[in-house]
């Protein structure tokens, strides 16, 4: 799905029993049950601790999504978020299921741009979300701090003084300080990258993703320009 803006609806629905069949490791041990041949229903009402997929491949797992909270902030819009996940049908109230119903617009909390985000040609071909590189979506990243008092410009670029061959960079600047991603309105004088310093960065490093503390990683007074320069190449991701 493009990332316009447009409302976001998903039905989960919850099955009353999974059998899954996987390999244990130490890092992603099975499901109770999974490895023997037995599948019921326990009755000895022990307490269940869902399993958290933290570690992979010898290393921990750093998801560093906000948390989605009514009084998360929304793109372009006074006022938070408000309610967006509703239990439509419970068991405890008779229903033949647990599903759920979540609606909220896809700048919402932390997301990725599709290349079609700006660029009609883009949308019309078919690049949304789903064509985005998952390799460069997950490993390792430098986080890095910028000057606190200016926007990302080339002159903050050259100064920074990325390594080369850096593919994922975290940009952490005022934003958190300000801590703008708990704030329920939504703040234009966020700081973000100017037209300048998006071009610097395409043309002069190794940087395939960028991710940024807010909900833009183009500053609000260079919306559409810096937004056309990290877009036009398609391979460069914008995590927000």
């Amino acid at each position: 799905m493009a990332s316009l803006g447009l409302p976001l609806l998903l039905l989960c629905a919850a099955s009353q029993a999974i059998l899954m069949f996987s390999i244990s490791t130490a890092a992603y041990p099975s499901n109770p049950g999974a490895d023997t041949a037995e599948c019921f229903l326990s009755d000895k009402h022990e307490e269940l601790i869902p399993v958290r997929r933290e570690v992979y491949d010898g290393g921990r797992i750093m998801d560093i999504s906000h948390r989605y909270t009514p009084d998360l902030p929304s793109w372009d819009s006074m006022g938070s978020l408000g309610q967006f996940l509703w239990l439509r049908g419970s068991m405890k109230n008779g229903s033949l299921a647990n599903f759920s119903e979540m609606k909220l617009p896809t700048h919402t909390g932390t997301h990725v741009d599709s290349p079609g985000h700006f660029f009609d040609h883009y949308l019309d071909a078919g690049f949304d979300v789903d064509t985005l590189d998952l390799e460069v979506l997950n490993g390792l990243a430098l986080l890095i701090d910028v000057p606190r008092d200016k926007n990302i410009t080339a002159e903050v670029m050259k100064d920074l003084n990325i390594p080369k061959g850096t593919r994922r960079v975290l940009f952490r600047t005022l934003n958190t300080d300000r801590r703008l991603m708990f704030k329920k309105d939504y703040d234009t004088s966020y700081v973000g990258f100017m037209k300048d310093g998006a071009k610097w960065l395409v043309e002069n490093t190794d940087i395939k993703l960028v991710g940024i503390d807010y909900l833009s990683a183009a500053a609000h007074e260079d919306l559409i320009a810096a937004h056309l320069v990290f877009l036009e190449g398609r391979p460069m991701i914008r995590v927000l």
